[in-house]
């Protein structure tokens, strides 16, 4: 198992997970997002990603993800809400259903920078690190497709992750001392494979407090 923590100061944490459960957020997160977005739903085992969302929010002082998650496609901005819902019904006739994940390959926790290739906020996050492959990837450019009438053509694999813990970047609480022990403790997030449950459209325009589900498609 591969853990990587590249910006995160561990000793702003708390000593331990249970000391921060049942707190209020801190401070709300001020970043911004932009545009629809497009979350595939994994499947889960008792609730595990979404108990590990809500417990590391709490431990962290943090707002909670309204949603456990993979984004596939975010930012988009070149649709109607309407249009945009009209697509995602779609999509099942393109890929029936989504190639199922392996487990996680590693746990992250890392800060991106907007500005940077690739990143259209400054955040910081946890996550579980996730892998694809021929399928994936074929199901991503049928996807992709899809949303953008085949003008847009992906250069890059993808890659595909779950968050489970957001921030500010600015003084962000994250450990990754008590993120690999949480993970260690709850073992089924990073031990089992996970099927695509549903594809979700979100409106992600402003802070995550504003965020939306306008519609979801069940595989």
């Amino acid at each position: 198992m591969f853990y990587k923590d590249d910006n995160i100061d561990d000793d702003n944490a708390a000593t331990t997970l249970e000391s921060g459960f049942g707190r209020l957020p801190q401070n709300k997160l001020n970043w911004k997002f932009h545009g629809l977005t497009l979350w595939l739903e994994l499947e889960e085992y008792q609730s595990d990603i979404t108990n590990a969302i809500s417990d590391l929010a709490s431990h962290f002082r943090t707002e909670s993800i309204p949603k456990s998650h993979t984004t596939a496609i975010y930012g988009m901005t070149h649709l109607t809400i309407d249009e945009a819902i009209k697509r995602l019904h779609r999509v099942k006739d393109v890929v029936n259903s989504w190639p199922t994940f392996d487990p996680p390959t590693g746990v992250v926790s890392d800060i991106a920078v907007d500005g940077q290739p690739g990143q259209v906020c400054s955040i910081a996050w946890c996550e579980l690190t996730l892998s694809t492959n021929a399928a994936h990837e074929q199901a991503m450019d049928a996807l992709t497709a899809v949303f953008f009438d085949g003008e847009l053509r992906r250069n890059e694999p993808w890659k595909p992750h779950n968050s489970i813990a957001y921030d500010n970047p600015e003084g962000a609480k994250f450990s990754l001392r008590h993120l690999i022990k949480y993970v260690a403790e709850h073992p089924s997030l990073v031990t089992h494979e996970r099927r695509v449950e549903a594809i979700s459209l979100w409106d992600t325009n402003g802070r995550m407090e504003d965020w939306r589900c306008l519609d979801r498609v069940y595989f």
